[in-house]
């Protein structure tokens, strides 16, 4: 199957697609918020950039977008076209946060992945049910877990 732009119109379009301050980085940003807890965003110094750093309970927060991170849920489906290409970028990516998170762990740090299904889309998780996974999991003592529509998994 063709695309449906021309390169030029791609290209644009790809370009347009955000890394920072996000729709579901905003989401998240106004739960952990309405939870007061102190957090910083964004922060370069520790591996994969973390959305969210909150340094009094030793934790950190990626929001990871389904397509771009793999995710298995339904808003991820592998591109028709150039699918070799996006397979191998993704798959990168994937590998990356494996790095990264094991890297994080070796400092200390706990990591938790929101997916972007549990954030947006028909299945999202209300603001209740979001708020009450978060809070579990910060004031909990778990080292790696994630959310999704089906709520948390624990990966220890």
């Amino acid at each position: 199957m063709a695309d449906v732009h021309d390169k030029a119109t791609r290209s644009k379009n790809m370009r347009a697609i955000g890394t920072r301050n996000t729709a579901i980085e905003k989401r998240l940003s106004a739960l952990l918020t309405a939870l007061g807890l102190p957090f910083h965003v964004q922060d370069a110094t520790l591996p994969g950039r973390p959305d969210f750093v909150i340094p009094d309970y030793q934790c950190v927060i990626f929001t990871h977008g389904c397509f771009w991170h793999q995710h298995h849920c339904y808003l991820f489906k592998v591109p028709a076209t150039r699918t070799d290409f996006w397979l191998e970028k993704i798959g990168k990516n994937v590998q990356r946060d494996k790095r990264d998170m094991a890297q994080l762990h070796e400092q200390g740090w706990r990591v938790l992945v929101v997916w972007e299904c549990a954030l947006r889309g028909r299945q999202k998780l209300n603001d209740e049910k979001l708020t009450e996974r978060l809070e579990e999991w910060i004031c909990g003592d778990g080292s790696t877990a994630q959310i999704d529509t089906q709520g948390i998994q624990t990966l220890d």
